[in-house]
């Protein structure tokens, strides 16, 4: 008879006071604010490579790293019912940076009353005026330091290097309809038209790990691991004491003395909570994991922003669709960029914004525009062959909810994202709206003079039925998943896990409802709060 060998315990990448698992927009915050004390041990994990591709950098260079497996997890959603039963691409960075390494870099806070709203539903110490701070204390805007602007923070905040005729005329049709023009959106209140600020230096993409990594990447008590995927947490006793990691085709571990924090984004961490045993009991067991806590919430309250792309072909006026048409076209366009860091590869996907109401009663405006001089059939695919412009524009709030799951235990295997876009009925009557405010704005005097002609979705739509109908057929995502671990479901007010110690998720997953624009900036606002409380609860621990 053969006595069996005892197992091998998975090698250790050691102790650590706090190990993050995720080097995107909040895990880079964490890194940065968590080791600026020397007493502490921090581990920052991500499952990408470092962000040395240079496509990264230049600002147009998303249109290369989205959909690039060397730069996105290239996941996609379920076939989705509201949109005519497609299956979307659903971008989430995987490098250094996360989705800030491959996102629009548009700088925006949302509006005051997103946070008012979360502190009302329970969610105490997050209105406008507590987390007003975070927002300044990080940013380096470029006008400098203002009562609500920073300077000398680690997020650079400049405006876009290049200007367009179309947009320009866009912004005029949109005040004689009557949104005004605003000199800055991140006031608290964003109604009105302006140019998109960005999260760039002097042309360049500046990244969350170009504003919060790099400057301290060398600090003795801070190591960064990349090429590694979080399996799950290690949960001992009620308490999470490390993570169990796969790299290489091995199996790591990772202890932590303090707290371990899950900053993988709002399809990360909820996958990585799932495959820990935290979330839905009866999903899990289908799935041969057993159950820690039984907590449905994790991975529902999916919410993101759909985008209505509204295409018109105009004349006498410059797009980038014929700038870019040619060798030579294209050639200039990289010579301009190459001396100056200004023109097409300088830009943002989208320049100008507006913000309006969809219903005049409403309080604050509920439907964002980004407009862009180009347009095309679908991200990634041929500008069209003719001068044209894109009015692409979203609900802010939608009362839709999906959810994400995960599908197996193993980490690799992609999960179920099912947004459940335009499911509410309100969606759907806003949606509606929205193209018609859009049409709206096309006829104004102010783009009388390019004759702007709708190609999308197309002057056939015309009924409420018919726009319906419409929105389904060209709506996309815009790219902000939020709320699937988030606070008062899943976390509580200070991010904690429900029922696990030393536990918390700190990233987009944790808003109660999606804020009213582009989410990288108040991620980034979360991490720096939540890096606070971290630090604080430390301190409390110790007396």
């Amino acid at each position: 008879m053969t006595t069996p060998r005892p197992s091998t315990p998975p090698p250790s990448l050691g102790e650590f006071d706090y190990v993050i698992a995720g080097a995107g927009s909040a895990g880079c915050v964490l890194a940065n604010r968590l080791s600026a004390d020397p007493r502490n041990r921090v581990l920052l994990l991500e499952a990408g490579a470092r962000d040395n591709y240079v496509w990264i950098k230049v600002p147009v260079g998303y249109l290369y790293c989205i959909g690039n497996p060397r730069t996105d997890w290239c996941w996609q959603t379920e076939p989705e019912p509201g949109l005519q039963g497609r299956r979307l691409r659903y971008p989430r960075g995987r490098v250094l940076g996360g989705s800030s390494s491959i996102n629009g870099m548009i700088y925006m806070r949302g509006q005051a009353a997103d946070y008012d709203g979360w502190a009302q539903s329970g969610a105490r110490g997050w209105s406008w005026d507590e987390v007003l701070p975070y927002f300044i204390r990080a940013e380096d805007h470029h006008a400098g330091p203002s009562p609500f602007h920073g300077a000398g923070g680690e997020i650079r905040v400049e405006q876009q290097r290049l200007r367009w005729d179309i947009l320009d005329a866009f912004q005029r049709a949109a005040a004689e309809f009557g949104v005004a023009p605003t000199a800055d959106f991140n006031r608290g209140t964003n109604a009105g038209s302006g140019l998109f600020e960005v999260t760039q230096r002097r042309g360049w993409r500046w990244s969350a790990a170009d504003a919060f990594l790099k400057p301290v990447r060398e600090r003795p008590n801070l190591r960064i691991e990349t090429g590694v995927t979080v399996d799950r947490v290690l949960v001992e006793q009620g308490r999470a004491t490390g993570l169990v990691l796969r790299r290489g085709g091995g199996q790591w571990t990772v202890r932590a003395r303090g707290e371990v924090l899950l900053a993988a984004g709002a399809i990360g961490s909820p996958a990585i909570l799932e495959r820990s045993g935290i979330g839905a009991a009866a999903h899990l067991a289908e799935l041969g994991i057993a159950p820690v806590v039984d907590l449905p919430a994790v991975g529902a309250n999916l919410q993101d922003h759909l985008q209505l792309r509204c295409a018109y072909r105009v004349e006498n006026v410059a797009t980038l669709n014929q700038r870019a048409a040619s060798l030579l076209g294209k050639g200039l366009i990289g010579l301009e960029y190459l001396l100056r860091r200004t023109g097409p590869m300088a830009m943002a996907p989208s320049q100008l914004g507006l913000f309006v109401r969809s219903d005049p009663a409403l309080a604050t405006p509920d439907l964002q525009y980004h407009v862009q001089p180009l347009s095309l059939e679908a991200f990634g695919g041929a500008l069209d062959p003719f001068p044209a412009f894109t009015a692409s524009v979203c609900q802010l709030r939608p009362d839709s909810r999906g959810t994400t799951r995960i599908t197996s235990a193993d980490p690799a295997a992609p999960p179920a994202i099912q947004p459940n876009y335009l499911s509410a009925e309100s969606d759907l009557r806003r949606a509606a709206e929205a193209i018609r405010i859009t049409r709206a704005i096309a006829v104004q005097p102010a783009l009388a003079p390019y004759r702007p002609e709708e190609i999308r979705p197309g002057p056939a739509f015309a009924s409420e039925d018919e726009l319906r109908a419409a929105a389904g057929q060209i709506g996309t995502t815009i790219f902000h998943p939020v709320g699937t671990a988030a606070m008062g479901r899943v976390v509580d007010e200070r991010l904690r896990v429900k029922d696990i110690a030393g536990l918390r998720v700190v990233d987009a997953s944790v808003m109660p409802t999606i804020t009213s624009g582009n989410t990288a900036a108040p991620v980034m606002m979360i991490a720096e709060k939540g890096a606070e409380m971290v630090l604080a609860d430390a301190r409390e621990s110790l007396c």
